[in-house]
């Protein structure tokens, strides 16, 4: 075994030195002590866990949030010859056993599992028994309450330390603020943790802001401009396919991933454009996290983020290999009003909390100072309907309640049920004229569901019903019927919520114990939206200058190259001239749209457009009633 880190930097990396603070990390490390590191997407994060516990007898221990993240982890180990096992879902108890062995015994050097694998009773005992010589959390930040990726089931993390005493713990992230940072080392019990940040500064990618009011049009010309491969992140799973279908129909290869697609597909997708034999990936926005695509050239934000660390986050994902790279957040004035509506209208304030409190316990007739440790199935639908609560507000609520133990929450429900049609129009017709019972339903569907003859779309059966006039169970009847009859695929899942209430019940008093920390992350949801319109909207700042700022380096110098900057670059007047006589000559043959001249013309966008603005303003050109420009006769 290669003890000195250089030496397994280089056998198993090829890398001759470490780079930025990875060096001081290992020695930290290696010399005993929790460190919490900050580096940025692209800083190379797993070298300073994998290094250190390669240099040392034993095995290491890895908690990471995404089961795609932690395959492609040990995907990689395993292709370097570097033993490692995942334990990831739907593994039968007895294989389960036979790993955990493996781990004991057969010399494997990590041990990737989630934080809720972490609390099953099986796994704590046989970590009590390995020889272990680091704890690393990934995504450090998913521990804290006011992180923007919090997951309950991180705060059990701290129980490592119990697991295995005196072993040096390491916390990676590529986004925290100063507020996250004391989180996420309270919470995982650091001792004298050797905190370090490197610059967050990626001066290889060139932020920019698009305002746009034909996104798809933009979309597909940044597209176009580009010969590596790209990322387009939305904001939904019905999105990702829709944009998808349009850039393949452009003549891009372009696919589309989302948590609804299957394994099969996600491996398949994902190996075709780690390959390069799909140009362009439309996703939601977990993807990308921990995969190591160097090449990628472009990054697209069609939607709004919801905060600087998801955005600055993901536009990392472009250019890890150095080169030139862009990272556009595409919008419009429209944008603003979606992202708070999406983000901030379905927030549970304290007085909704005590509302949705009061009708659960309501709903399931439960005394006062009674009901804890009783468990229900509560039809979540239904019990919505009862008491006209909005579905998306009350199961952020749900949430809330379990995060802070009033109940504990199964997540089920959110795998809803989705359909496809998969017969013509012309045979959907036919087959309701021989089953008219089924016509009101059927219609209703394709009344309230745009696309479901092109992707699997996700529907409400409780809505349907309501439309059509009819109960919920007619409802499921017919969707049975129609893929028996191979009308449309049918994905169904249960609809019902479990839920054990984990305390008696007193009302407000049991949820006044946490209001005042409700309100705070409340504050800090509502803080990250307006800093992420803050940035979109600052046409003075450099780009890169307000993502450092945010993350608290200050820079002086500006990089050049993003929208900010190049505003401000005075232009040559006898370039402009020279562009002003070639629009003319163009237009002197035929009439153009401002598009179809930037198309034409090989100078940069925002020349021809100032180059038009002082055409028109010279009277030479004018503009038509389908927005072409032409020549003025004298």
């Amino acid at each position: 075994m290669y003890r000195h880190p250089k030496d397994i930097l280089e056998k198993f990396w090829g890398f001759p030195d470490f780079k930025n603070s990875q060096e001081d990390i290992i020695d930290a490390v290696l010399g005993g002590r929790d460190v919490l590191a900050l580096l940025p997407t692209g800083g190379g994060k797993s070298l300073c866990y994998q290094v250190p516990a390669l240099a040392r007898e034993g095995i290491c221990i890895v908690v990471s949030p995404l089961i795609a993240l932690i395959r492609n982890q040990v995907d990689t180990l395993k292709r370097l010859g570097i033993r490692a096992i995942a334990l990831t879902g739907g593994i039968p108890f007895d294989e389960m056993n036979d790993l955990l062995d493996n781990c004991l015994y057969g010399k494997y050097k990590f041990l990737y599992l989630s934080p809720e694998r972490l609390q099953q009773e099986l796994v704590q005992e046989r970590i009590r028994q390995m020889n272990v010589n680091l704890i690393a959390i990934d995504e450090a930040h998913c521990i804290s309450q006011w992180g923007n990726d919090f997951r309950p089931a991180y705060l059990e993390c701290h129980i490592l330390k119990e697991l295995a005493p005196n072993v040096p713990v390491i916390a990676l992230t590529a986004t925290a603020t100063d507020m996250v940072v004391r989180d996420i080392c309270e919470n995982l019990h650091l001792e004298r943790p050797l905190v370090v940040k490197d610059s967050f500064s990626r001066n290889n990618i060139t932020f920019r802001v698009c305002w746009e009011e034909d996104k798809k049009f933009r979309l597909k010309e940044l597209c176009s401009r580009t010969n590596t491969s790209s990322i387009v992140y939305v904001r939904s799973r019905k999105m990702t396919m829709e944009l998808a279908n349009y850039l393949s129909q452009q003549g891009h290869t372009a696919t589309f991933f989302h948590g609804g697609i299957s394994k099969k597909d996600k491996d398949t997708r994902l190996k075709q454009w780690l390959e390069n034999k799909i140009k362009i990936m439309v996703a939601t926005n977990a993807f990308g996290m921990g995969i190591d695509k160097p090449d990628v050239g472009l990054v697209v934000h069609y939607q709004i983020p919801d905060s600087m660390e998801n955005y600055f986050q993901e536009a990392g994902r472009a250019g890890r290999n150095g080169k030139p790279a862009n990272a556009v957040l595409i919008t419009n004035p429209t944008d603003e009003a979606q992202v708070r509506k999406q983000f901030l209208g379905v927030l549970p304030d304290v007085d909704f909390l005590k509302l949705l409190y009061r009708k659960l316990a309501n709903y399931f007739q439960i005394p006062f100072g009674e009901g804890s440790g009783e468990t229900f199935q509560l039809p979540f639908n239904a019990f919505c309907e009862t008491y006209r609560l909005n579905t998306t507000l009350t199961y952020n609520g749900l949430r809330l309640l379990d995060q802070n133990s009033v109940i504990s929450l199964t997540e089920a429900f959110s795998q809803r049920t989705t359909i496809r049609m998969i017969a013509s129009k012309h045979q959907i017709f036919d087959y309701l004229e021989k089953n008219g019972p089924s016509a009101t339903i059927v219609q209703t569907i394709l009344r309230t569901y745009g696309g479901v003859f092109d992707f699997d779309t996700k529907i409400n059966t409780l809505l349907i019903a309501k439309k059509a006039n009819k109960n919920e169970k007619e409802v499921i009847a017919v969707l049975t019927k129609l893929e028996k009859d191979e009308i449309i695929e049918y994905h169904a899942q249960h609809s019902d919520l479990e839920i054990t209430f984990l305390v008696p019940r007193e009302d407000e008093r049991t949820i006044n114990i946490f209001a005042k920390k409700i309100k705070q992350i409340q504050k800090v949801k509502r803080d990250n939206v307006e800093s992420m319109l803050t940035y979109i909207k600052d046409s003075k700042l450099c780009r890169n200058r307000q993502i450092l700022n945010y993350f608290g380096e200050t820079v002086r110098d500006n990089c050049g190259k993003c929208d900010v900057c190049l505003q401000k670059i005075p232009f040559d007047n006898d370039i402009l001239k020279i562009i002003e006589q070639d629009i003319l000559q163009i237009l002197r043959v035929q009439k153009e749209s401002s598009r179809g001249l930037i198309k034409l013309l090989t100078y940069r966008e925002s020349s021809i457009i100032l180059a038009l603005q002082r055409l028109l303003e010279e009277r030479k050109i004018s503009v038509n009633s389908i927005n072409q420009y032409e020549i003025i006769e004298r």
